[in-house]
């Protein structure tokens, strides 16, 4: 995703995200639709807010590099594991770190299943 959707991996905090996939995102915030972030897309999520002119709250993990690029962005990060979510109230986004922090493919399940358990929760 970090190659492909938005060259995060290659450009760092100054990546760009494919313009249908950044409309769609606007889209879905702007309309108050529930979405989710897994992993690294809390990055592009961030990018989207900041193009928006919005604040948010997201998780990038523990992993201070992605955190610092987060923030830089106007986006408030709070740190959790790979078995828990941030809920963005405001924005109706769900955010959990997955790979980014996991230690297994069992606490990449549980964080996502609680991700997912929220938005059908936001809907």
């Amino acid at each position: 995703m970090a190659k492909n959707i938005f060259n995060y991996a290659i450009k760092g905090s100054d990546f760009t995200i494919i313009k249908s996939v950044e409309l769609l995102t606007q889209h879905m915030i702007t309309n108050n639709k529930p979405l989710g972030a897994i992993c690294i897309a809390p990055v592009m999520i961030a990018k989207v807010l900041q193009n928006m002119g919005r604040s948010g709250k997201l998780t990038g993990g523990f992993d201070e590099k992605i955190s610092s690029d987060i923030e830089s962005m106007g986006v408030s990060i709070e740190e959790v594991d790979a078995k828990s979510i941030v809920v963005d109230y405001k924005n109706k986004i769900v955010s959990t770190p997955a790979y980014v922090e996991a230690k297994s493919i069992k606490e990449v399940n549980e964080g996502i299943i609680k991700l997912v358990n929220q938005l059908l929760r936001m809907i």
